[in-house]
C-alpha cells in the first residue's frame, strides 16, 4: 500500500493488464517489464547506481547518492518519475510516493522505453538477457580484487577513477573495431598485392610499427596492444569498464528519441484508458510538465515528443514504428527537422564569450537555419563529450593522443586532470594535441 493509501499493489496490476492490451493493440513489443515499489530514499539509490540490482561500489556513486540526498531533502531538486533498466526482463522502479495517476503514466511510458530498447538498432548489441549477470558478476570480482591483501581498496579504487575518465573514449560510432591482429593482416595482404604489381612497400618499416592505424577505442588499446603492461587484475576492470560504457553508449546516443517514444506512447495509450477525471486532469497537468520546453536548454522529452507528433502527422503511426527502429538522435535531427520545425521549436545558435556569458549568434531564418540546426546536433548525446583518439605510438612508447577539434576548444584544467588519470594507466610519457584559440596545443 502506498503510504498516502491513493493505490494498492492490486490496482496497480488492473492498470497494467489495460497498458498492455492497448499497447499490444497498437503493435507494440517489448521485453516484459518487472516492476519494484520503492521509497524516495531507495530511488535515490537506485539512480546513483544506475538502476543496476547489483552494481560495483565506487566513491564516486556515493558522491552521487549523498549529493543528491541534499538537494532534494533542501528542496532543490527533485526525482524522476521513472527509471527502467535495459534488461530482459526489463526493470523499472515505481516510487511509492507517487500518486495513483502517476503511477498509471510510468507505467506506460515504461512500456515505450521498453520496446525502444528492444528494437532500436543502437541496442543489437547490449545483451539485455544477461546484463544483470554480468553486473553482478563484475561487482564480485571487483569486490575480490578490494578484499585481496596484494591488491586492496586504494589501488582498485585508483585504476576505477582513471579508467572512468576515459570510460566514454570507446567505440563512438557502432562500427565494428578490427583487431590488431586484423589491420596487420590487411595490411600484409595490401602489400602483396602491390608487390605482385611490382611495387614495393617499406614492409619493414610496417613490421616495425607499435600501431598501424589511429585508434578510436582508447579502452580496447590498453587490453589489446600492451596487456604485458597490466596485471591481471587491471586488465580485468579495464574490460569490465569498457564493457559498461558500451552497455550505456546508445542510451547516450538515443536520449531524445527514447524519451519521445515514450511519451508518445504514454500520451496515447492513457487518452485510449478513458481515465475517470479525477485521474485524467492530473495526467495531462504532469504530461504536459514532463514535455514543456526548457529556457536555455533542450528538454529531450520535448523534442522527441515533437519529433514523433510530427512523424505521426505526415508519414501515418507506421513511419514512426520505421524511425524508432532505425535512427539514433543525430541522424533523426539531420533528417526529420527542417527550418520550419526549428522556427516553431523556436531553437537559436549561441558563442560562448571569454567572461562565461553567451551571447545569441544565429536565429533561424531562410540563411541561417542549417547553422542553428548543426549546433543542435555538436550539442547531442555523445557529441557532447571530446573526442579523444589514439593518434600513434612513438619508438619511446610515447603514447601520443589527438583531439577531434570540431570548433570547441577544451577546458584546459579539466583536461589537465583527464591526462592525469591517462598517465596512471599508461606506463610511459603521454602527449594530446589539440586547438586552442585556433593554434596547436600540446599537453
Amino acid at each position: 500500500m502506498s503510504s498516502n493509501n491513493d493505490w494498492s499493489v492490486e490496482q496497480l496490476k488492473e492498470w497494467d493488464d489495460k497498458i498492455c492490451e492497448i499497447a499490444r493493440g497498437y503493435g507494440l513489443d517489448w521485453h516484459e517489464i518487472t516492476y519494484e515499489i520503492c521509497d524516495y530514499y531507495e530511488m535515490i539509490g537506485h539512480m546513483s547506481y544506475h538502476g543496476m540490482p547489483s552494481h560495483y561500489n565506487h566513491w564516486s556513486y556515493g558522491k552521487s547518492f549523498e549529493r543528491t540526498h541534499f538537494m532534494y531533502n533542501q528542496g532543490q531538486s527533485g526525482l524522476p518519475y521513472e527509471l527502467i533498466i535495459n534488461s530482459n526482463p526489463s526493470i523499472a522502479y515505481l516510487m511509492m510516493q507517487n500518486p495513483l495517476y502517476l503511477q498509471v503514466l510510468i507505467m506506460a511510458h515504461c512500456v515505450g522505453h521498453s520496446s525502444f530498447f528492444k528494437h532500436n538498432r543502437m541496442f543489437k548489441n547490449t545483451d539485455p538477457d544477461h546484463i544483470v549477470s554480468r553486473m553482478r558478476n563484475a561487482k564480485k570480482r571487483i569486490q575480490g580484487y578490494i578484499e585481496d591483501p596484494l591488491i586492496g581498496q586504494n589501488k582498485v579504487e585508483n585504476f576505477l577513477d582513471s579508467l572512468h575518465a576515459i570510460k566514454y573514449q570507446t567505440n563512438r560510432y557502432d562500427s565494428p573495431r578490427k583487431s590488431r591482429s586484423e589491420i596487420k593482416s590487411n595490411e600484409i595482404k595490401k602489400f602483396n598485392h602491390y608487390k605482385k604489381k611490382g611495387i614495393i612497400l617499406d614492409f619493414d618499416n610496417l613490421s616495425k610499427q607499435r600501431l598501424l592505424k589511429p585508434d578510436h577505442d582508447i579502452l580496447s588499446f590498453f587490453g589489446e596492444y600492451y596487456p604485458d603492461y597490466y596485471s591481471d587484475w587491471q586488465l580485468d576492470l579495464i574490460e569490465i569498464v569498457k564493457n559498461e560504457s558500451w552497455y550505456f553508449m546508445p542510451q547516450i546516443q538515443t536520449k531524445i528519441l527514447n524519451e519521445g517514444w515514450a511519451s508518445f506512447w504514454h500520451y496515447k495509450i492513457l487518452h485510449d484508458l478513458n481515465l475517470p477525471d479525477e485521474m485524467h486532469l492530473p495526467f495531462l497537468k504532469m504530461h504536459n510538465a514532463v514535455v514543456r520546453p526548457h529556457l536555455g536548454g533542450v528538454n529531450p522529452y520535448h523534442l522527441g515528443f515533437y519529433i514523433f507528433q510530427k512523424v505521426e502527422r505526415e508519414q501515418g503511426l507506421e513511419a514512426c514504428f520505421d524511425v524508432m527502429k532505425t535512427h539514433d538522435d543525430v541522424s533523426a535531427i539531420r533528417l526529420l527537422l527542417d527550418e520550419e520545425d526549428l522556427r516553431e521549436l523556436n531553437f537559436f545558435a549561441y558563442e560562448n564569450q571569454k567572461d562565461g556569458s553567451a551571447v545569441v549568434s544565429e536565429v533561424v531564418d531562410h540563411d541561417d537555419w542549417k547553422t542553428v540546426r548543426n549546433q543542435l546536433i555538436k550539442n547531442t548525446g555523445i557529441n557532447m563529450i571530446p573526442h579523444i583518439y589514439i593518434d600513434r605510438v612513438e619508438n619511446d612508447n610515447t603514447l601520443v593522443l589527438k583531439h577531434e577539434h570540431d570548433g570547441r576548444d577544451l577546458d584546459l584544467d579539466y583536461a589537465d586532470k583527464v591526462m592525469d588519470h591517462i598517465r596512471e594507466i599508461w606506463p610511459h610519457e603521454v602527449k594530446l594535441y589539440t586547438v586552442i584559440e585556433e593554434e596547436v596545443w600540446e599537453f
